[in-house]
């Protein structure tokens, strides 16, 4: 039987750079459990994401805008990375208040590379371990959380679960973390 049967869970991104693997290994993984993986994005119409930051990925179709949701409607949230994705994505306050709804209802937060630039600016790092991309560990270090070089990293805060990986090389354990904390 599929683990995430009857889950959906958010895969929240801005409107360009997102890194195409980060986005689309763990969409494919919630799909393959049985899950309903959503793309949210603050514009309607799609998102274009990228590879190694660079070079020219595909084009996905939003699903549903920030202000369309919350986080009654979901099961657990994505943040894929890509350094302009995470770097749009940290300075919106919708996706701010998405991810703080989502830890303050104890619901599953995932996030790989830059995407941990999100949960900083949404004050839910604060005395937890976490990992990411390299270039982030003294952002993470001066949010009040503790940074390590590891493949993957999950931690508890404030009832949630929060999944982090360093970058594309880590998607098998981000993704296996990441459907193990949505199955329960």
């Amino acid at each position: 039987m599929a683990r995430l049967t009857g889950r959906t869970v958010a895969f929240l991104t801005s409107d360009k750079g997102i890194e195409e693997p980060e986005l689309t290994t763990p969409w494919q993984a919630v799909a393959d459990e049985g899950g309903t993986p959503v793309l949210v994005s603050a514009q309607p119409g799609t998102v274009s994401a990228v590879n190694n930051d660079l070079d020219p990925g595909g084009d996905y179709p939003v699903d549903r805008t920030l202000d369309q949701v919350s986080a009654d409607d979901f099961d657990a949230l994505v943040i894929p990375g890509g350094t302009v994705n995470a770097d749009t994505l940290r300075t919106q306050e919708g996706a701010q208040a998405l991810v703080k709804a989502f830890v303050g209802a104890g619901k599953p937060v995932a996030a790989i590379c830059h995407g941990p630039w999100t949960l900083i600016e949404a004050g839910v790092v604060d005395g937890v371990t976490l990992t990411s991309y390299p270039s982030l560990a003294t952002d993470l270090r001066n949010a009040g959380a503790a940074w390590v070089d590891r493949e993957v990293v999950v931690a508890q805060t404030g009832g949630s679960t929060l999944i982090t990986s360093r970058d594309p090389d880590d998607l098998p354990a981000f993704c296996a973390a990441v459907v193990d904390a949505v199955a329960g």
